[in-house]
């Protein structure tokens, strides 16, 4: 999920390390081995579907990614930036259904890791590119790519006027930009742990007009907008339905990078979306020509 958070920002917020420990999952490529050799498949057999259940870690999985792609209008051969790649589940599936080629950074470098070797496994190794890399500091020259996304990353940085220029910076004029976070909806106390946060003070979650403000600041003009709030109750509630229908969890799911604390986390996020507190929010932005 998330990609950094400056150390030294004026702005407090959690720390790097500390956003790090937060995801870091011991062992998780051979859970992830394992799951698959349940479900009968191996790495050599595998396809970017496959690793979907526990690749794409926001709300909605692989549909609100297609979603979010989809808006981005993406042509075969496109320079693709993913800010906060995980373990590059969104990645591969933009490489894979649009022909694009991506370069994905995060922060937690077993995740990069991990991503590259999955890359390895379904043969997209030559069109997925994985770093480990700041959203704050962006390891590339101006104007090197056509598009960028993040899915759920801006919930651990506080700067998101750094984060909005950086992104500008490294896009192409006309470039655009699509952001999927959960965003504060009103001032009532979020009750945690979150997937993003196991306590307030890892969470820098922020309103939709801060991220509208420092888009704007840094040269975007935000183009779309839509609060996803229903159709992430929906998908929790799908969610934990199907798990109480099973009796156990799934081979390969999202509780595997969660932690033992994931019913938790999904039952308070559920809870915090149907009082109001919180929504999942697109906003998609286009860089001003000049």
């Amino acid at each position: 999920m998330p990609a950094s958070n400056e150390q030294n920002s004026p702005v407090l917020g959690p720390r790097p390390e500390d956003v790090t420990a937060h995801y870091r999952v011991p062992h998780l490529l051979e859970t992830i081995r394992t799951g698959l050799a349940a479900l009968g498949k191996t790495p050599e057999s595998i396809t970017v579907d496959d690793l979907a259940p526990i690749e794409e870690f926001h709300i909605g999985g692989r549909p609100a990614t297609k979603e979010i792609l989809d808006q981005l209008v993406l042509k075969p051969g496109s320079q693709v930036l993913d800010i906060g790649c995980g373990i590059g589940g969104p990645a591969r599936f933009a490489a894979s259904a649009y022909g694009v080629r991506v370069c994905g950074i995060d922060l937690t470098a077993e995740y990069v890791e991990i991503g590259q070797e999955l890359c390895r496994w379904v043969g997209l190794a030559e069109r997925v590119s994985l770093r480990q890399a700041s959203a704050t500091a962006l390891p590339f020259t101006q104007g090197t790519f056509d598009a960028a996304y993040m899915l759920h990353v801006g919930m651990n940085i506080a700067e998101k006027q750094t984060l909005a220029r950086e992104a500008a910076r490294v896009l192409k004029p006309g470039g655009l930009f699509a952001v999927y976070d959960v965003m504060l909806m009103n001032d009532e106390p979020l009750k945690f742990p979150l997937p993003w946060a196991a306590h307030a003070g890892l969470s820098s979650v922020d309103a939709p007009n801060v991220y509208k403000e420092a888009l704007q600041l840094a040269g975007f003009d935000v183009v779309a907008e839509r609060n996803r709030r229903d159709f992430a109750i929906a998908f929790f509630e799908n969610l934990r339905a199907k798990q109480e229908s099973a009796g156990s969890p799934p081979p390969l799911g999202l509780h595997q990078v969660m932690g033992g604390d994931a019913k938790v986390k999904m039952a308070n996020m559920l809870e915090n979306l149907k009082a109001g507190r919180l929504g999942p929010c697109e906003i998609i932005a286009r860089k001003r020509a000049g």
